[in-house]
């Protein structure tokens, strides 16, 4: 008996988990991405390039953007982009925004080599 009230119990729990974790329209967004530049490090390009990216920041449903630079040896990755978004309608309103539109198709396919997009919430 006691089994089977911990299994029932168990059972319960795991739907109340799985059911806060599909309510996650509400839950701030983190956007992230990584890149190679075509341009050499250190270079005017490159820095005009990262100007470019940050003043997507503009836009007004980014919060806390921020350009990283990559210092460890484990990827082949030299630049990251990330931000926020208050919730998937926000993420949505940036991506078709005509600056970032704009932006992809006349900066970022031009000069980025290799990149790796990440999009997550808090668990």
């Amino acid at each position: 008996m006691k089994s089977k009230l911990l299994f029932v119990s168990t059972l319960l729990f795991l739907s109340l988990v799985i059911s806060c974790q599909e309510n996650t329209s509400t839950e701030m967004i983190t956007h992230t991405v990584f890149f190679k530049l075509k341009h050499p490090k250190g270079s005017d390009a490159e820095k005009v390039f990262i100007e470019k990216a940050t003043a997507l920041k503009a836009i007004p449903t980014v919060k806390n953007m921020k350009a990283v630079k990559e210092v460890g040896k484990k990827n082949n990755f030299d630049w990251g982009l990330t931000m926020q978004f208050a919730n998937q309608e926000d993420y949505d309103t940036y991506n078709n925004h005509p600056d970032h539109v704009n932006f992809v198709e006349n900066v970022w396919k031009k000069e980025v080599v290799e990149f790796m997009e990440i999009d997550y919430i808090e668990n």
